[in-house]
């Protein structure tokens, strides 16, 4: 299957938040998407590995994502390795996406910036007849590549509009209970303290910035061309 999107993200739960809202858009359009996450997130404060996977599945299910993969990688562990950036290689070849979705590098926790870092490269090495990567599969270049924002409000190169899908992310996103609610066995931490309702409150602000309800933002690694079309009739 050639999927029209891939977004990675360090843990399952980043891209929901950054982006689920485009996701469930363009899914009820019949466009094809995919979701990988670089870390099983064995070191978060809440939650198992086991739980963090059936929360993760379920979220894609509301979704509607074609394919969820989990690479591996050790959590809190994400160097720039040539057999981490071959992974995502393979990845990218295998699935053939137009449009590649990494986190914005300007982000509270490490691991979101290291995971782009590591997409970056795996994107240009995609593109590469010559190299191997770990399957040796067919290169593939992708069409364009954009930064979605996990804990960061920064200036966006462009908006989605998601006013119709922000009820499917807010129920996407709390899919993840373990991660957003402090259960009896629990710890408190940044995300079980009112995190979904800053997540809302930061769509409807770039909502406002563009003239809908609600909407997420995204910084764009390249230039974008704007085509006649979004401009209008002539007078």
């Amino acid at each position: 299957m050639k999927l029209h999107i891939l977004a990675f993200g360090a843990h399952a739960d980043d891209v929901e938040i950054g982006m689920a809202g485009t996701i469930a858009k363009y899914t009820k359009q019949g466009y094809e998407a995919g979701i990988c996450e670089l870390t099983e997130a064995e070191l978060s404060s809440n939650g198992t590995v086991e739980v963090r996977k059936k929360e993760a599945n379920r979220a894609a299910e509301i979704l509607g994502v074609n394919m969820r993969k989990n690479l591996g990688m050790p959590d809190r562990g994400l160097f720039m390795k040539e057999e981490y950036i071959e992974q995502i290689v393979d990845v990218i070849r295998e699935w053939r996406p137009a449009v590649v979705f990494a986190p914005f590098h300007e982000d509270r926790h490490p691991d979101h910036g290291n995971c782009t870092r590591l997409v970056e490269e795996a994107v240009f090495s995609a593109g590469i007849r010559k190299y191997k990567g770990k399957k040796d599969l067919p290169a593939h270049r992708v069409s364009s590549f954009h930064y979605y924002m996990i804990n960061g409000f920064h200036k966006p190169s462009f908006c989605v509009d998601i006013t119709r899908e922000m009820e499917t992310k807010v129920t996407a996103l709390k899919a993840y209970e373990s991660q957003f609610t402090k259960g009896e066995n629990g710890v408190m931490t940044p995300l079980t303290e009112g995190y979904i309702e800053t997540v809302v409150a930061r769509e409807k602000m770039f909502g406002k910035e563009v003239g809908v309800q609600y909407a997420e933002g995204f910084i764009s690694k390249s230039p974008l061309l704007l085509h006649y079309d979004v401009i209008g009739e002539k007078s």
